[in-house]
């Protein structure tokens, strides 16, 4: 990743513009370029062909009078104490419109989720994801498919990865305890706390500010470049304060729809970056909290980081497209939208298969009317994953239900031959037999 040029100034173009006609030249000649509706950044724009008549300059100065006369500014300021600001242009409306659509404030939900019996199926799915590639974007060198087995397996971490993932799985089921209480900086340093417990270099770190000492940057470890400075370490009680204001909805004085807001608030806190290490995966506990908090009670089943992880480079010339250009949050706003509505379209996508899958097997365990939800959960899996072996620590971890409920799940299971029953070392473990079909159907 490389830092993007920084734009022109503006004042100096405009102090450049020697008569009023050259001014509405340049102001019509940009109403009529559409640029394929994007927001482009000087970066992307100075090697695209301008509109007729119209240099580089000339166009991005139109553009910029055009941004200029529709941005919000809200309290946070960079370390100059000039102050941000975003845009709504209609790619992000209709991102917002998709996301209310998508995301629990209409009607249009999955039906399945709204089935009390499958909502801890696809919670536990989602905040073991979100835990998984939270973790990755910030260097947990643990895999995927080894991470999701010790979630479900209830397993202690081996390492320091292993840790930062059943650290960042045990607060994302905090914030959904905490949705409904204001944003203090207590809270805030609680999640902080809960997320790098025992995963730090420096072991007192948890959940407390950085101190002057600590010279904390954002940097590329390859290359050494710096990409970002955060604040002096005085600023951040105040600064933290100021955040807590926006989150709980008392700052700005103008309506900031719930979305934009908790978009916002994940680019604060990683832009402050208050702590020594963890503010990445902080700042989007924050986001979480942000949307359940608004009303956007989806997004206890979806994973943005999941996304965030395929391309992350993306994803930090977000930050530094609204840092070289005049604080315009408005790159990262659409960034993160767009992020967000492929997430839902996952979360949609995800449940359609297993309705379908569910279907079918649901046809066979009809004539088992005497199997709990979570043991046809089970069956609904064992019967597309023969041999698949299942332990009671598992299945608890993925219904979140006590041991002895699991062990008579299982139990239940093994006595009418729907799983066998083995002895692995010291484990018993319950094995979906290749037939099980058949067995379902007598």
């Amino acid at each position: 990743m490389r830092i993007p040029q920084t734009p022109p100034s503006f004042e100096k173009l405009m102090a450049g513009i020697e008569k009023p006609e050259q001014m509405v030249k340049v102001f019509q000649a940009v109403e009529n370029s559409t640029h394929d509706g994007r927001y482009l950044h000087w970066d992307e724009l100075r090697f695209r062909k301008p509109p007729e008549d119209l240099t580089h300059k000339d166009w991005w100065l139109g553009l910029k009078m055009r941004r200029r006369a529709a941005q919000r500014t809200i309290p946070l300021k960079d370390t100059k104490g000039n102050l941000f600001h975003f845009s709504v242009p209609d790619l992000v409306t209709d991102l917002l419109h998709q996301i209310d659509r998508g995301g629990g404030t209409f009607v249009e939900i999955p039906e399945q989720i709204n089935n009390a019996e499958q909502r801890d199926r696809y919670v536990v799915r989602s905040l073991m994801e979100e835990a998984i590639t939270s973790s990755q974007l910030e260097g947990a060198a643990t895999t995927r498919e080894v991470a999701k087995k010790m979630l479900a397996e209830g397993r202690k971490p081996r390492d320091r990865s292993e840790r930062m993932i059943v650290n960042n799985y045990i607060t994302m089921r905090k914030i959904t305890e905490l949705k409904d209480k204001p944003l203090t900086p207590d809270i805030v340093f609680q999640i902080h706390r809960e997320i790098s417990d025992g995963a730090l270099d420096i072991t007192d770190g948890a959940g407390r500010f950085r101190k002057p000492d600590e010279n904390i940057k954002v940097f590329d470890e390859i290359e050494g470049t710096v990409f970002h400075t955060p604040p002096p370490a005085a600023e951040l009680s105040a600064r933290l304060e100021a955040m807590c204001d926006f989150a709980n909805g008392k700052t700005p004085s103008f309506f900031v729809h719930p979305v934009i807001r908790g978009i916002i608030l994940h680019f604060w806190l990683a832009y402050d970056h208050p702590f020594v290490d963890g503010n990445g995966r902080t700042a989007r506990a924050l986001f979480y909290w942000q949307m359940m908090h608004s009303g956007y009670w989806l997004f206890e089943y979806i994973s943005i980081s999941q996304f965030l992880r395929k391309a992350p480079a993306q994803y930090g010339t977000a930050f530094l497209h609204t840092e070289t250009d005049d604080n315009d949050l408005t790159y990262f706003i659409i960034h993160q939208a767009e992020t967000i509505r492929r997430a839902l379209k996952e979360l949609h996508d995800y449940v359609a298969r297993k309705s379908t899958e569910t279907r079918a097997c649901l046809n066979a365990l009809q004539n088992h009317p005497e199997l709990n939800h979570r043991q046809q959960a089970l069956i609904a899996h064992a019967v597309r994953h023969p041999n698949f072996a299942y332990q009671i620590a598992g299945h608890g971890a993925r219904h979140a239900v006590t041991y002895a409920t699991a062990r008579a799940d299982l139990l239940g299971l093994a006595k009418q031959k729907f799983l066998e029953h083995r002895k692995v070392g010291r484990a018993f473990v319950f094995v979906a037999p290749k037939d099980l079909e058949s067995r379902l159907r007598h």
